[in-house]
């Protein structure tokens, strides 16, 4: 690659991030083999939220769109992280998943507010609002 395509890459990525492009990384899956590095060491550097759900949950299915909504308006001021409790029973454990959907936020490698249930996007707003800010504040 010369050094030209390259600084037309480094130029169309900063592009991409700064305007909510493809390359912005506002939702993934998680599992047991990724969590350690996904969750926890990535909320070193940005809030993660973790929606704990599983695929036979109504009110996961409901709640989920609404978290993949705020995650993609708040352009990375979050990440949001998916993790399905039946096939990763020992991350449920190891936080006290009792009920779904169970969602928590992870700052500094450690649980820092979390909900549980499905709630109506306004209040999910509000509890964002509540541990990062709004989303289109700098």
């Amino acid at each position: 690659m010369s050094e030209l395509d390259e600084i037309r890459k480094k130029k169309l990525e900063k592009l991409m991030k700064k305007y909510g492009g493809s390359k912005m990384d506002v939702k993934i899956v998680v599992d047991s083999n990724t969590f350690e590095k996904e969750v926890i060491e990535r909320s070193k550097k940005v809030p993660v939220v973790v929606d704990f759900w599983a695929t036979w949950c109504m009110p996961c299915i409901m709640l989920g769109p609404i978290l993949e909504k705020l995650a993609k308006e708040y352009n990375g001021k979050f990440i949001l992280a998916k993790l399905n409790v039946d096939e990763n029973r020992e991350i449920g454990m190891r936080y006290g998943i009792m009920s779904i959907p169970n969602v928590k936020m992870f700052k500094n490698g450690k649980v820092a507010d979390e909900f549980i249930g499905a709630l109506p996007e306004p209040m999910v707003r509000q509890w964002l609002e509540r541990n990062i800010g709004g989303a289109n504040e700098e």
